[in-house]
């Protein structure tokens, strides 16, 4: 073969195995606009399909969003966000000189409760609040971060690790959309975190050491003052750095619908808050181009199974154990919803008891699988006494061990009529007498 024709064979079927993967990252394509972030996952909070993903398990710089991960350590170590008194220490003053990271301008020996660090931190994203939280909840920055490095493996973050607690740029520091996707809905788990990262303005009350304070969100998709705000938007955090690029981690929600987004790795030139723009654009495709859809109902059949002895029926419906509801396109053609069944295996015996399950059921939409549940059988099904005593019969006939104990008795048997037959043949050579002619004479 030609070299060259060969190296372009080669370098076809490349091209194609990386076009494949592209297509295949995400479970629909968008249309109408482009994506300017390099990392991006929208997420319906309701089922938990990913709608949308664009280099979702690429290694990429959380920024801020580490934050969340901070909050979440936090959360899981605290019983009152009230009476929990955080103090800024000059061990935490200390480890945030010099890094260029926000502030809200804590002082030494400052105080704050556990609820307005939670404000300070994640409305703000405040640098100095996150290293008083974990001087306080680690000791040592190094110990908070064998906490947080620990939680984040413990909710399945397994393509992250974090070096520091604000989300400043080093190489321990890195996650991917899926990631912080997790990190995201761990934390939405607790109610606070919604209600305080869905204020576009806080008030920071007066603490021991200074006055009043007046905090602004860094997520201008909730905040009406800014060109970026839409209205369906509430949390959750933002991040930035030169090398992590322009990063939000947000939700929405419009009649009954629910969506995560994660936007990672987008410029900004120009000063166009572009992060804002995709989220903007991912929740306006996905609130206008998709809907509930009912794919399997718990009231009607999707297979059968033969079923053996019983007179009432040969064959038991197999049910979903439960409906699903599948989020899909507004004019997705239903017959490209396809379900494939798997048995447990290819006949059952009766007795079989309502709720057993006996199979599961793939729901697949244009060859992607959108749900799994198992099949049941939703009555009950009696055996016939007949017949199981004849299936009963009938195996112990066919069992090994039956063969084994009639092949015995058959050699026993044999055994028996040998010895009767040798015992028998001997007898008759004892019973055998010579015999003597009658001799008149000789008689006296």
């Amino acid at each position: 073969m030609n070299k060259k024709f060969f190296k372009f064979i080669i370098s076809f079927i490349l091209i194609f195995a990386i076009f494949c993967c592209v297509i295949s990252a995400s479970a629909f394509q968008i249309s109408g606009f482009e994506l300017n972030a390099k990392g991006a996952m929208l997420i319906s909070l309701d089922t938990d399909e990913v709608l949308y993903a664009k280099n979702a398990d690429s290694k990429m710089y959380p920024a801020s969003i580490t934050k969340l991960l901070v909050a979440a350590v936090m959360l899981d170590n605290t019983q009152n966000l009230d009476t929990e008194i955080i103090t800024y220490t000059n061990e935490a003053n200390n480890a945030i000189l010099g890094t260029g990271a926000s502030v809200i301008g804590l002082k030494i020996g400052e105080e704050l409760t556990a609820r307005q660090a939670l404000h300070c931190l994640l409305i703000s994203s405040g640098g100095d609040v996150a290293y008083a939280i974990a001087h306080h909840y680690g000791g040592t920055t190094e110990h908070f971060m064998a906490m947080m490095n620990n939680k984040a493996a413990e909710i399945g973050m397994v393509n992250s690790s974090f070096g520091n607690p604000v989300g400043l740029h080093d190489d321990a520091t890195y996650s991917t959309p899926r990631d912080v996707s997790i990190l995201a809905k761990y934390v939405l788990k607790y109610d606070i975190i919604l209600e305080i990262t869905s204020l576009a303005r806080y008030q920071l009350p007066a603490t021991n050491m200074s006055g009043v304070r007046y905090l602004s969100t860094t997520n201008f998709l909730i905040d009406p003052a800014t060109n970026y705000f839409y209205k369906y938007a509430k949390g959750l955090k933002t991040g930035f750095t030169d090398e992590a690029g322009r990063c939000v981690v947000s939700t929405a929600s419009l009649d009954g619908y629910n969506y995560l987004c994660i936007i990672m790795n987008c410029n900004s030139k120009g000063g166009v808050r572009n992060e804002f723009i995709d989220s903007r654009n991912l929740y306006r495709w996905a609130f206008n181009n998709f809907e509930y859809k009912s794919v399997l109902d718990i009231t009607k059949p999707v297979a059968e199974i033969p079923v053996d002895l019983s007179l009432d029926t040969d064959y038991i419906p197999l049910y979903p154990e439960n409906s699903i509801r599948s989020i899909l396109p507004i004019k997705a053609d239903e017959s490209t919803i396809t379900i494939d069944t798997t048995l447990t295996s290819e006949r059952v015996k009766a007795p079989v008891k309502a709720g057993t399950v006996l199979g599961t059921a793939d729901v697949l939409y244009a060859g992607e699988v959108i749900g799994k549940v198992n099949l049941i059988s939703r009555e009950d099904v009696k055996p016939n006494l007949f017949l199981q005593i004849g299936a009963t019969v009938k195996n112990v006939v066919a069992s090994t061990a039956f063969k084994i104990i009639i092949g015995i008795l058959v050699f026993g048997i044999l055994v028996f009529i040998g010895i009767c037959i040798h015992l028998n043949t001997n007898n008759k050579k004892r019973r055998k007498v010579k015999y003597i002619p009658y001799d008149k004479d000789r008689r006296r």
